[in-house]
């Protein structure tokens, strides 16, 4: 469709953090430095990873927790390093279809609401179903990038 895309992608894991009863923007914020860490080294075999992207956010209606994650990257996937921060955790994401819209600028938790209300009202009205009670936000670049940045908002496919 002109305003979203269907994707499947296949099982993998991440690495992930959950920051409860904080803002989005500060969940964001503290979630993105824990897994930062992890990824320079603190973890059981003090590896660097290479940073990758996108940066996930789970969103819940109506809940303050917030889950943020790093995809691990593909020579990690068979064997990540453990964390050894006890609030960071590899998780094993199920292959999935997923809803993205994409936009672009500086986005902010508003921003990604206003996204995915407009990809909910969207997927509504072409008769999609899709799980409504919490879709991811992914961020594509580093805050230094100026222009032509590349956000997007997820819902799953029922």
């Amino acid at each position: 469709a002109k305003d979203y895309e269907l994707r499947q992608y296949e099982a993998a894991k991440w690495v992930s953090t959950v920051i409860r009863g904080e803002s989005q923007k500060e969940a964001m914020r503290q979630g993105f430095w824990k897994l930062f860490h992890y990824i320079q080294g603190k973890n059981e075999k003090d590896m660097k990873i290479d940073m990758t992207v996108p940066v996930t956010c789970l969103v819940k209606s109506g809940c303050t927790d917030f889950k943020i994650s790093f995809f691990v990257p593909f020579e990690h996937q068979d064997c990540p390093p453990q964390p050894t921060d006890s609030d960071v955790f590899i998780e094993e994401r199920k292959a999935a279809a997923l809803f993205v819209r994409s936009f672009g600028g500086f986005a902010s938790p508003e921003k990604y609401a206003e996204e995915a209300d407009a990809l909910a009202r969207a997927l509504r009205n072409r008769g999609q179903p899709f799980h409504e009670d919490f879709f991811y936000t992914a961020g594509y670049d580093s805050p230094f990038k100026l222009f032509n940045r590349h956000n997007e908002v997820w819902y799953f496919k029922k």
